[in-house]
């Protein structure tokens, strides 16, 4: 078992964590808890770049090893960091498990080192037919983000 975690913090007072595990060459099961966001959806991704010196501006693009175009997680066509939206509550609360095969903690692909960002508006799953539908799936601005390091 290999296990992994992100502590998201943010400018705007958005805070949570983010657990990743994944035994063998099995599935990465995520699970988080975020807190300071406005009720709603917001993109969820994993993005190619552990930087945060620019805060989550640095972070990249979404982490996509095998040039595909933006999609929804359960999509053929996607970025292996594409994990769709979470969804916060009144109470600008989010907790959420999620599980997926394109974000491996080991091997060439793995996650570790980059970086899980969460995003102000909706992630449209690649299918608004906005100009950046198929590449950022319109999700906005970077509200919060955490790098991606391995956990004992």
């Amino acid at each position: 078992m290999v296990k992994a975690v992100a502590v998201l913090g943010s400018s705007e007072g958005v805070t949570g964590t983010v657990y990743f595990s994944q035994e063998g060459n099995g599935p990465t099961t995520v699970t988080g808890s975020l807190s300071g966001l406005k009720p709603g959806h917001h993109g969820f991704h994993v993005h190619a770049l552990g930087d945060t010196t620019n805060g989550c501006l640095s972070t990249g693009p979404h982490f996509n090893p095998n040039g595909k175009e933006h999609g929804a997680p359960e999509d053929e066509s996607r970025h292996a960091g594409d994990l769709g939206n979470v969804n916060v509550g009144d109470d600008g609360t989010a907790n959420f498990t999620l599980t997926d095969s394109q974000i491996p903690l080991t091997g060439p692909n793995s996650i570790i080192g980059r970086a899980v960002v969460v995003h102000a508006d909706p992630d449209d799953l690649g299918k608004g037919g906005h100009e950046l539908s198929k590449s950022t799936g319109n999700a906005g601005g970077r509200v919060a983000c955490g790098i991606i390091g391995l956990q004992g």
